[in-house]
């Protein structure tokens, strides 16, 4: 049987040559230095876009082809985010909640939902799009449903980019503006649906997460994928 798409986060930058996404993410790191609207690129959003709300239900928060989770759904088997201080312990715990999912107890609009509450309520670094661009339109996620799609999700580690590292070493004030904090994150997503099929996939992701001190961190976008 022909295996139906699953929900990953491998596809975001397919297609850019290893050189260009690092390149991208060197450019982004010297605007976080510079203090210049330090996520922007992160976030994809220009300084005049219109922000969103951090609710679930908040329709202009969202990509103008995917409408909000509706109210009161529920996030089905999406886990609630953790209350976790540190950075790559977080993102860790991002990674395997975006690579994991159960379309036999959750509606799209739940996973939708579910999603949504590890977002930042900081609207100015949130970007909720990236992270929605991940969930599979509603007509393959009713055909992965049909089929009793599910899958887990190992994290074998999560770290720093070494870009990251030397742009904080050379200016360690620059992350007080946003506390939002690179973090790549490895691991491996298990895939399977009814009649024993089945299947698993090596995973890499790039997270924008922010951790302000005395807070929880929340995740604030899904950036290019580098694990340098």
């Amino acid at each position: 049987m022909k295996r139906s798409r699953s929900l990953s986060l491998s596809s975001y930058g397919v297609g850019w040559s290893a050189n260009r996404r690092i390149a991208i993410v060197a450019i982004t790191l010297t605007v976080l230095l510079a203090l210049a609207a330090a996520v922007a690129f992160f976030t994809g959003r220009d300084n005049g876009a219109p922000s969103d709300s951090g609710s679930p239900s908040a329709a202009s928060s969202t990509a103008p082809s995917e409408k909000a989770p509706k109210p009161g759904t529920g996030a089905g088997s999406v886990p609630k985010p953790p209350q976790i201080a540190e950075p790559v312990a977080f993102a860790k715990a991002a990674a395997q909640m975006l690579w994991s999912y159960d379309t036999r107890d959750t509606t799209r609009d739940q996973q939708l939902a579910g999603m949504r509450a590890w977002m930042t309520k900081e609207t100015k670094y949130a970007d909720w799009s990236s992270v929605n661009a991940q969930v599979p339109d509603p007509t393959l996620w009713s055909r992965m449903a049909d089929n009793d799609q599910h899958a887990t999700a190992k994290i074998t580690e999560g770290h720093y980019p070494g870009a990251f590292k030397q742009a904080l070493a050379d200016d360690p004030s620059a992350i007080t503006e946003a506390y939002v904090y690179v973090v790549t994150v490895n691991g491996k997503q298990e895939i399977a649906w009814k009649k024993g099929g089945g299947g698993a996939e090596e995973r890499a992701v790039t997270l924008a997460v922010q951790c302000r001190p005395g807070h929880d961190c929340t995740l604030a976008a899904i950036a290019p994928n580098v694990t340098q």
